[in-house]
């Protein structure tokens, strides 16, 4: 009796124990590399990844477990190339800076994470917080929270008195220490190179700069450049020394030519980019990421009276007014489109909501889908991993309740999560 108990005990501890193999019987697949629909698929997953895509309904042996959905749509687990698992805002944001600690701020990461899973994204991209989003990261990939697979830039670069430097807005004397590398505070190439390498350091899996101002910040001007094309090139070539890839924020046209032209891999919001930048991100292969959601999220706060400053307020506006806008203008004129949110400007887990602005702005439901697998998946640099439903894949599948297809509107009915084999919803 005391060896049972011991067993059990130590299966508790384990987490949920695997069946040798799952069988999920598809009502309809969508199978995103092809843009095409399969009905009637089952997909065998065992020890955390796809082994076979059968055609029909087929079963294991003893042991194995079943999961049916002939009345679901299958669809890969999305990604979001563009979250802040760290936060969530709200009014008072700006007194949280000073009030918040660490821990704090982990115990609610650890909800958003997995608030974020449960919606059906079992990827995102984290481009900027505190530093606490690695250890997040580690945290997941442990077993000990639940939440999305991540890869973080943890913290984000900017130069003095842009859209990172925390400082802005405030008078000199009300932070103990000035700006800089450490903090993702650099001008210059010297300046730029370290911070890389500082987040290098501290384990960052992207780069993520800011080449304009932004908006959720107490300066002046959201738009305006705020690095040569230069400096960006140092922060492009030591990124890519490390393997590393760079993302960048970035709301005016002329910020948004010099980073194409320095090389990063995204422009982020991309809210008052012009026919030169379309044509320039064209030859350039760099990727879009809208984040439509965060720009309409923050103009309807905006209009909350006492919700934001009025500086955060008239740019908000400004902001939530044009980037639905222009992201229909960047996919029509043939940019490449990889899905993000900006999650945490609004709610996290409803994420979803960005699939229904991006078919609004006329994109069709089957290339919206492909922006949050396929897409994503090749910004990341996760092709071979996630991002499809394919044998040798790892078992990342949810399912949704109606056809996306027919009504994008079910993306937020997600009714079912596997992340590497493990049904969590």
């Amino acid at each position: 009796m005391i060896k049972l108990y011991l067993s059990l005990a130590l299966a508790l501890l384990a987490g949920p124990l695997l069946a040798q193999k799952t069988y999920i019987q598809c009502g309809k697949m969508i199978d995103v590399t092809a843009s095409a629909v399969r009905s009637q698929v089952t997909i065998v997953v065992e020890g955390g990844k796809i082994v076979d895509v059968q055609q029909g309904y087929t079963g294991g042996g003893a042991g194995d477990t079943v999961v049916s959905l002939r009345d679901r749509t299958v669809m890969p687990g999305l990604i979001d190339c563009h979250v802040h698992l760290e936060s969530q805002f709200s009014k008072n944001q700006i007194a949280e800076t000073f009030i918040l600690t660490d821990a704090d701020i982990a115990y609610r990461a650890a909800v958003f994470a997995r608030r974020t899973l449960m919606a059906g994204f079992t990827t995102v991209r984290d481009l900027g917080g505190s530093g606490v989003n690695i250890s997040l990261r580690k945290a997941v990939a442990q077993g000990l929270v639940d939440g999305p697979r991540i890869f973080t830039a943890g913290r984000a670069i900017s130069a003095s008195g842009g859209h990172m430097d925390n400082s802005v807005g405030f008078r000199d004397d009300a932070f103990n220490h000035k700006m800089g590398p450490d903090d993702g505070v650099a001008d210059g190439r010297d300046e730029l190179v370290k911070a890389v390498r500082l987040q290098v350091k501290r384990g960052s899996d992207v780069i993520k700069i800011a080449s304009t101002g932004g908006v959720l910040d107490l300066s002046e001007n959201g738009s305006g450049a705020e690095f040569t094309i230069d400096e960006i090139k140092a922060v492009v070539e030591t990124a890519k020394d490390y393997g590393l890839k760079v993302a960048c924020h970035a709301h005016g046209a002329e910020g948004i030519r010099r980073a194409i032209l320095g090389g990063v891999a995204s422009i982020e919001h991309g809210t008052f980019m012009n026919d030169e930048d379309f044509e320039l991100a064209k030859q350039h292969g760099t990727y879009l990421v809208p984040t439509v959601i965060a720009g309409k999220s923050v103009s309807d706060s905006a209009k909350i009276p006492g919700y934001f400053p009025p500086v955060i307020a008239r740019k908000a506006i400004e902001v939530g007014t044009q980037i639905q806008h222009t992201f229909g203008r960047a996919y029509k004129a043939g940019v490449k489109i990889a899905f993000g949110t900006d999650a945490g400007v609004y709610a996290h887990g409803k994420n979803y909501l960005e699939f229904q602005y991006m078919v609004e702005a006329g994109m069709p439901p089957m290339e919206a889908l492909r922006s949050a697998t396929v897409n994503a998946a090749d910004l990341l640099g996760i092709t071979e991993l996630t991002g499809s439903i394919a044998k040798g894949k790892l078992a990342d599948i949810i399912a949704v309740d109606g056809d996306p297809l027919q009504d994008i509107h079910v993306m937020g009915r997600v009714v079912f999560v596997m992340k590497e084999g493990r049904i969590y919803k």
